[in-house]
């Protein structure tokens, strides 16, 4: 059954429950009023060419309804990112999967000072044009049998496209991946299954909606199992998350590092009462963090990963099985494979290699592009581009990507090793990245980017206690603040451009 229509059978079920508690706009939306929102919608998004329909919302009950509205009515949501570069994004999208038209806000586009891109339309416009016939029509409809509201709206295959998510972008060009209804809900299904979710729960829903984790635990999650939403706009607005966490009685927050981070430092002791799971994914999950969750708050935070081409979740930490550093182990349904990145033979427990996943949950592959597709899927097995080996128990440990390995000296250099042993000598408020410097002797170097002075030599002298001196950075540059991505991940591309020009004007 594809999602769209899952989603009617629990709107039905679960009529009177709060579907969307709206921290944004202090809207508050029950099930029964979702569904008739998003068929009223669904009929005004039927006037737009078929295909393609691009989407621009910040989280809130208004970009729900659109998502749903826009697979009702056969259309194919392009999430576009607004974070940074919004008009540029819009642009690319349109362009990569030939679209026009682009469902947005006014409120939006003012507060993140993006121009106006030709194709883009108004959702305060489109509210603004339902009239009590189409409030009827859609009441109408709501209040018939499942059957009879599944036989209106389009129906498909669960191997049909259900929408567009652009890569990060935080290494090279972003990628448009095809995720269909399958990987998603096999997804959801095994997610299910490891956190014992449940439709009394009441999941925080402020990871962006361009971004797979946002979609899955923040979206399809909570609405197929019939939970109740608490959306919020702006995912940086720590202090307020936090307070809406325990206003609203959240039982789980799924988040980056990053995130986390801000929620720990801006919290109250007592916030997280309510919270069962506390999900960190996206990024590696310091140990520091970790610790400070039990000590102010007594909560394990709980460390997955997964990618955007894996829907996204591949390996998770629960409860029963957590062994804190690892990311997990894999979720049901999903196989690892971890291969030595030269011969292609499957690494023994302990040794590194490439991770490679397989399963319901791999996208269909990425739009308009053969040769990437096919160089990123062999035989059924996706090449996630990461780094890391299993242990004897079945723990998956990730190292890096592999693009974040140095050759130097004939050695392979992780950098995120580098990072880790950096990290722990650093003070707790001190961010930092490792990228790596074109060398004209040795080829490449290696330099560390942190949001504070430092002293240089001493830390040299205690990281060369934990790392061979191959292994130690080049230098020390100063970035005040660590560029992100909009989904709260480290953007190396753009640290790494930033400490090559500041080199680069030094020297």
């Amino acid at each position: 059954m594809l999602l769209h229509q899952q989603f009617v059978k629990s709107a039905k079920k679960f009529e009177n429950k709060l579907a969307i508690a709206d921290r944004t706009l202090n809207r508050r939306v029950t099930y029964k009023r979702a569904l008739i929102g998003s068929l009223i919608l669904m009929k005004k998004f039927e006037n737009y060419e078929p295909g393609f329909l691009g989407i621009m919302l910040p989280n809130s009950a208004g970009s729900v309804l659109s998502i749903l509205a826009s697979l009702m009515s056969g259309r194919i949501p392009v999430m576009i990112n607004y974070s940074t570069g919004a008009a540029a994004n819009c642009e690319f999208a349109q362009k990569k999967c030939a679209f026009k038209t682009i469902i947005t806000s006014r409120a939006l586009l003012e507060k993140i000072n993006c121009r106006h891109i030709d194709g883009m339309v108004y959702l305060e416009d489109i509210m603004k044009s339902v009239n009590v016939f189409n409030k009827i029509g859609a009441a109408l409809k709501a209040a018939a049998s499942v059957e009879k509201i599944l036989n209106s709206i389009h129906a498909g295959n669960e191997d049909d496209t259900l929408m567009i998510l652009f890569t990060s972008g935080s290494e090279k060009e972003p990628k448009g991946v095809q995720l269909t209804h399958k990987n998603i809900s096999s997804n959801y299904q095994s997610l299910v299954k490891a956190y014992n979710f449940t439709g009394d729960d009441i999941f925080l829903a402020n990871l962006p909606y361009f971004h797979i984790f946002g979609q899955t635990a923040n979206l399809w999650v909570p609405l197929i199992e019939g939970m109740t939403l608490v959306t919020y706009a702006n995912p940086l607005d720590f202090k307020k998350i936090s307070e809406i966490i325990r206003e609203e009685k959240t039982t789980l927050v799924a988040g980056t590092p990053t995130f986390f981070w801000g929620y720990l430092r801006n919290s109250k002791p007592g916030d997280f009462e309510s919270v069962r799971i506390l999900l960190s994914g996206a990024d590696k999950c310091p140990d520091a963090l970790r610790k400070g969750f039990m000590e102010k708050h007594g909560k394990t935070l709980l460390e997955a990963y997964g990618a955007t081409e894996t829907s996204p979740a591949i390996t998770v930490n629960t409860f029963e099985n957590n062994r804190p550093g690892s990311v997990g182990k894999p979720i049901d349904n999903v196989l690892v494979r971890v291969e030595n990145y030269e011969t292609g033979e499957e690494c023994k427990a302990g040794e590194i290699g490439k991770i490679l996943v397989k399963g319901d949950n791999v996208m269909k592959g990425y739009f308009d592009d053969f040769e990437q597709t096919s160089l990123s899927i062999r035989h059924g097995w996706y090449d996630t581009g990461d780094m890391g080996y299993m242990d004897e128990d079945g723990y998956l440990w990730h190292v890096g990507r592999l693009k974040r390995f140095l050759k130097i000296g004939g050695e392979m250099v992780s950098l995120i090793r580098v990072e880790d042993v950096l990290e722990k000598i650093l003070p707790a408020d001190v961010e930092c990245c490792v990228v790596e410097v074109p060398d004209a002797i040795k080829g490449a170097k290696i330099v560390a980017a942190v949001t504070q002075p430092i002293d240089d030599k001493a830390t040299i002298k205690k990281m060369a206690e934990q790392l061979p001196s191959i292994a130690l950075p080049n230098k020390f540059v100063v970035l005040p603040e660590m560029p992100k991505t909009g989904s709260g991940k480290i953007d190396f591309r753009a640290i790494t451009d930033k400490v090559r020009d500041i080199i680069q004007n030094k020297s």
